[in-house]
């Protein structure tokens, strides 16, 4: 397994990790509806103007083989205005990736980068219904407050984790 940065040519293969994963992470928890208008050329396109942001960074997890099967997006969101905090603002794998360890080393590589920028407070938001919080929390990812967000006009909760202390957290990975 290779973790590196993502490149302008791994955008179709992001957008492809980005539309499945949200197929099955989020089946029973976003209507389906959403679900199914998700669209690889559209994000594709997204991925393409994310990818051209020097103020992300992502990293993308490739086999041996040189398939993508999921990245890590790592940004200062607009909404943070926190001195020295930043955001992990994605984490996402095909599911048959899921729990082998992957993402361990995704979320390894954008805290690495975290503590080269000089940021030492990481904020995550999940949907409450989503099990990837235990993962975070496994890390040491600490709950700060829940807050409703909309898909389509339909409220949904989302929790905020903060990890304090990137050191303690590269140091449990």
């Amino acid at each position: 397994m290779i973790i590196r940065t993502a490149t302008l040519e791994d955008a179709a293969n992001i957008a492809k990790v980005h539309v499945d994963s949200w197929r099955t992470t989020y089946k029973g928890i976003i209507q389906q509806s959403f679900l199914d208008k998700l669209s690889y050329e559209k994000r594709t396109t997204l991925w393409e103007n994310n990818l051209t942001n020097p103020a992300r960074n992502v990293y993308v997890a490739q086999t041996g083989d040189n398939e993508i099967i999921g990245f890590v997006v790592g940004e200062k969101r607009d909404t943070n205005t926190e001195q020295g905090a930043t955001d992990l603002s994605a984490i996402y794998l095909f599911e048959e990736w899921q729990g082998k360890g992957v993402g361990k080393l995704l979320l390894k590589q954008v805290m690495q980068s975290f503590k080269e920028q000089g940021y030492h407070k990481v904020y995550v938001d999940v949907l409450a219904d989503n099990k990837s919080r235990e993962f975070y929390k496994y890390y040491g990812a600490q709950y700060v407050e829940t807050i409703t967000i909309k898909f389509d006009g339909v409220p949904i909760d989302e929790e905020v984790y903060v990890w304090n202390n990137i050191d303690a957290v590269l140091e449990k990975l």
